[in-house]
């Protein structure tokens, strides 16, 4: 069993960071890029043993979108796998897992919740190929393929996966109800095509709602199943406010459930805390320091 963190740009507006902006929480990596690193710390201290980096929206065309040259994006990208390193090393263990978000995250229209894209499956290994083979050379321990809506796009990071035969990731989609990922396709078809790669290391489900999680850790097979929800909470447009309230115990408590189920790795995505983690730990391997 394998805890991860929480939502990063969650607990980074908690520490005061405005993320209003197409760049999300990439945004802190020009800005603010130590309140960053204290995220992670944060998550670590939790009883986190994986970092995921805030690389999930900092992708080449967006920071060139910024006025940045392609080298500065570089950079940037690369920093944000040195700041988990740098708070994993502070902590004194961990593994750092180099986010690489999907198009839709890009698009900004919500996409990463649709699969609904403009381009085809060669368009989306040239677009993410840049980004793929920077954080493929990077200090990270692995790459964390998150909120994968689309399996075109899942087989356009199969065919990523193969031009860095020394990297290792997870694939881990967003889901659309217990059984299906975001664009319809079924969970159990999507989550085949890793199957027999020994460079993927977990498939799973992450930004979908913890009542899924049992129903969908029941249709991967043939790889460690992981899991790491969002809240459950829901947005209100209208009101421009959160609806409902996820209690980090009951979180934790459900945890118990999904490694029960069967999934390796648990842990939390938007709206999620440190404390999410910290009961996470406390329910499946006891109170007290980490």
């Amino acid at each position: 069993m394998v805890i991860l963190d929480g939502g990063l740009a969650t607990h980074l507006e908690t520490l005061g960071a405005d993320l209003r902006d197409e760049l999300w929480s990439a945004k802190l990596l020009l800005e603010n890029p130590s309140v960053i690193r204290q995220a992670h710390l944060d998550y670590f201290a939790a009883g986190a043993e994986v970092a995921i980096t805030a690389s999930y929206q900092a992708s080449i065309p967006a920071f060139l979108r910024r006025g940045l040259t392609a080298a500065e994006a570089e950079d940037l990208i690369l920093l944000s796998v040195h700041l988990a390193a740098q708070a994993r090393d502070a902590h004194g263990s961990g593994a750092v897992a180099a986010s690489v978000g999907p198009y839709g995250a890009h698009l900004a229209n919500g996409a990463e919740y649709t699969g609904d894209y403009d381009l085809d499956e060669d368009g989306l290994a040239d677009w993410h190929r840049d980004r793929w083979h920077i954080l493929a050379d990077s200090e990270a321990d692995l790459l964390a393929c998150e909120t994968i809506p689309s399996y075109l796009e899942a087989r356009a990071l199969k065919r990523l996966l193969a031009e860095t035969p020394g990297m290792r990731a997870w694939v881990s989609f967003s889901c659309r109800d217990g059984e299906h990922i975001s664009d319809g396709t079924p969970l159990r078809k999507a989550a085949a095509l890793f199957t027999g790669d020994p460079q993927v290391m977990a498939v799973g489900v992450n930004c979908t709602a913890p009542r899924h999680m049992i129903s969908l850790i029941s249709r991967i097979e043939g790889k460690p199943a992981m899991v790491y929800p969002n809240s459950g909470e829901t947005w209100d447009p209208e009101n421009r406010r959160w609806l409902g309230l996820a209690d980090p115990v009951e979180f934790g408590e459900a945890a118990v459930g999904w490694i029960a189920a069967g999934s390796a790795f648990v842990g939390g995505c938007c709206r999620t805390t440190p404390e999410h983690i910290r009961q996470i730990r406390s329910h499946l391997v006891g109170p007290g320091p980490v």
